[in-house]
């Protein structure tokens, strides 16, 4: 009840005295606020996990014995778990190139990336994503989402239960997980604590610098159209000097970058 009471005496602060002003209307919108804050991780973990669903329903997944699937299952041997976190992965067929990780661990990587990707190259995309998972990073855009989004209304009218989203706010929030936006400092961030996921699993990190490498020859061929080079790099500079930070950390761990 306070954080209802507080919501409508900000409102009520802050609109100048000559406005027309709903005072229904004002309170039904502060206590849908406060429900929304009350989000707890189990709420958060079932709205994961249906729009992971949704997702995984509404995108063509190879099968187990599809060579993509074969060859990622071959990548990812032994690479069970982030921070706790169980990991799941699974390949799409679909033209676009790009790969995105859930807070569930879910990670989704799509085959026209394989196709144009070193088996280094495409591990180092992938533990760029793990990366966003283990910092949180894409359960707090998802939260944001939950609370800002299509589906905020019937979230937050449902006090304090999961409410039943329809399939196009489900579409929505898999939209989210897919084309999650981080900022320069979340990137450089998600690029470190993959580098240090890849070393826990054996692998070898020089492949983010070889992927990086890679995305910024295809921003420069006339301007990249791929969604997963525009929302991973927001400008030639920033992506070089990702490039140099993640090979001063190759090389002052001594490790050998692949042929």
């Amino acid at each position: 009840m306070k954080k209802i009471t507080f919501a409508i005496l900000f409102v009520l602060a802050v609109l100048p005295v000559s406005a027309q002003f709903n005072l229904s209307k004002a309170i039904g919108g502060a206590a849908k606020a406060a429900k929304a804050l009350t989000l707890t991780d189990a709420d958060m973990a079932a709205y994961v996990k249906e729009s992971v669903d949704w997702m995984d329903t509404h995108n063509p997944v190879l099968p187990e014995d599809n060579p993509y699937t074969v060859r990622l299952r071959k990548l990812t041997e032994g690479v069970t778990e982030a921070d706790g976190i169980p990991l799941n992965f699974k390949v799409y067929d679909v033209i676009d190139v790009n790969a995105f990780a859930c807070p569930d661990g879910s990670v989704r990587v799509f085959s026209s990336l394989m196709d144009i990707m070193s088996d280094d190259e495409l591990l180092g995309i992938i533990g760029h994503e793990i990366g966003h998972v283990m910092k949180h990073h894409s359960k707090n855009a998802f939260r944001n989402e939950l609370l800002t989004g299509a589906a905020k209304d019937a979230i937050a009218s449902a006090g304090g239960v999961a409410a039943k989203l329809t399939e196009s706010q489900l579409g929505n929030l898999g939209q989210s997980l897919l084309n999650a936006k981080y900022s320069q400092k979340q990137e450089k961030e998600a690029d470190n604590c993959g580098y240090d996921f890849l070393i826990s699993t054996g692998k070898n990190p020089w492949g983010m610098v070889m992927a990086f490498e890679k995305f910024m020859k295809m921003e420069q061929e006339a301007g990249s159209k791929s969604s997963y080079v525009q929302k991973m790099f927001s400008s030639h500079p920033e992506t070089q000097s990702r490039i140099d930070a993640m090979t001063k950390r190759c090389q002052k761990d001594g490790i050998p970058r692949p042929e």
